[in-house]
């Protein structure tokens, strides 16, 4: 019988998030190999990124922090991104669709150049995919899952069965495999869920006026609305609504759908005169009821998902690998046994508790604009134009939302200038 393979860390899952881990760690020496149930070729991620240009932008984007920006420098991905495709945001606008609340951030306020990015996750995607393709310690194998993982052993090693008969031994697995992950439920990881009741459409738009470098988002009480900036003056468009309505502007021709975007939208930049292929998917919270067990990890959204309302979704993911990755380069230059559940937890302590805050912010946010009591919107609406007169305030919560401050993973602080 062949003997298994042997490795330091198995990363189940080729997404944004398991492929920054793997390119954080792709200096520490250590063996790791990525596991990707689809059949794709790394060596040739940009130039099917490229290729995909002739059919327009990916309906899937991300608003990138300064602290995912960072996380991603270090990862040696960032200026590939710069040099791909990708929209700097100057500016937020929010208001109340159904009172007079609204509030604005700029980055003029805070001195900074924007106050993130818009990017295509088939843009950030390529990048790591090249990125770990070029790496000699990362070992890439496509079109595999796990299908049996024992318990930890005496040293936290684990023994993964994959669906084509190979073996293999593995000091750590983490699963980074998504929101339905296979690796987590195979760790015996129980989850924490709940339906948000809503439905996101997803798609590109072109509009009568220019998007003006800014984010805007209105809050309905069927559900928010947001339009995010992208190059040539188009705009990606997340609509989350009640499923019945977002079945029924499915059904829409184009012409319809254009309107009816146009009028929720109340016509901040004209006519909507164009509308890609339109994609929808349902919402629901989850959230892993531990994040770690002797030799294994979960990061990502194989350990938590939110309202995409707030654009956090991937940003929490790269703080995951930012920590998980500090944690074990800290157990190795300690000489420690980083594979422990005793060392591991030190990544789950500093992510978990920010990752729960975060839902709970989300859920709170949609509980105050989902509700109709003439009282509630009394006193969002006071308090957004409230907010919005009082710069400190105001400007501390974008720089926490920038990543500008805050418990950040020190691979996520920007460099402070000499």
């Amino acid at each position: 019988m062949t003997q298994p393979s042997e490795v330091d860390l198995v990363i189940v899952g080729a997404g944004m998030v398991g492929l920054t881990l793997a390119a954080l760690l792709a200096d520490s020496g250590l063996k790791i190999r990525v596991l990707e149930s689809r059949e794709i070729e790394p060596q040739q991620a940009l130039a099917w990124e490229l290729s995909q240009r002739a059919t327009g932008y990916d309906p899937r984007v991300s608003a990138l922090t300064v602290a995912s920006q960072q996380v991603l420098s270090v990862a040696g991905v960032w200026e590939q991104i710069q040099q791909m495709r990708l929209m700097p945001y100057r500016a937020m606008d929010v208001w109340d669709g159904e009172g007079t609340g609204q509030i604005r951030f700029d980055c003029t306020e805070l001195h900074e150049p924007c106050l993130g990015h818009i990017v295509e996750n088939r843009v950030t995607q390529a990048a790591l995919t090249q990125q770990i393709a070029e790496q000699k310690n990362v070992e890439f194998s496509t079109g595999v899952e796990i299908v049996e993982m024992t318990e930890a052993d005496a040293d936290s090693q684990r023994l993964l069965t994959l669906n084509n008969g190979e073996q293999c031994r593995a000091r750590c697995v983490v699963a980074a495999d998504g929101a339905l992950s296979s690796t987590r439920r195979l760790a015996g990881i129980g989850m924490w869920e709940w339906d948000y009741g809503h439905h996101a459409i997803v798609t590109t738009v072109t509009t009568e006026e220019c998007n003006r470098s800014t984010c805007w988002q209105r809050f309905t009480d069927d559900g928010p609305l947001a339009f995010l900036p992208l190059p040539e003056g188009l705009s990606s468009i997340v609509w989350s609504t009640s499923p019945d309505h977002a079945k029924a502007l499915m059904a829409l021709d184009e012409t319809e759908f254009c309107q009816a975007l146009e009028q929720a939208f109340e016509s901040r930049l004209g006519k909507v005169l164009h509308a890609d292929q339109r994609f929808v998917f349902p919402l629901r919270q989850r959230h892993a009821r531990q994040y770690v067990k002797a030799g294994f990890a979960a990061i990502g959204d194989a350990a938590h998902t939110i309202h995409p309302l707030a654009g956090q979704g991937v940003n929490l993911g790269l703080m995951d690998a930012a920590a998980l990755a500090e944690t074990v380069l800290d157990g190795l230059e300690a000489g420690v046994q980083w594979n422990t559940a005793f060392h591991l937890r030190r990544f789950q302590r500093s992510r978990q508790s920010e990752n729960l805050q975060m839902a709970a912010t989300m859920e709170g946010f949609k509980q105050l604009f989902n509700s109709t009591e003439p009282l509630a919107r009394l006193l969002r609406n006071s308090g957004m134009n409230l907010l919005n007169r009082f710069s400190p305030v105001k400007n501390h919560l974008v720089q926490q939302a920038m990543g500008l401050s805050g418990n950040l993973p020190r691979l996520a602080r920007r460099p402070i200038k000499d």
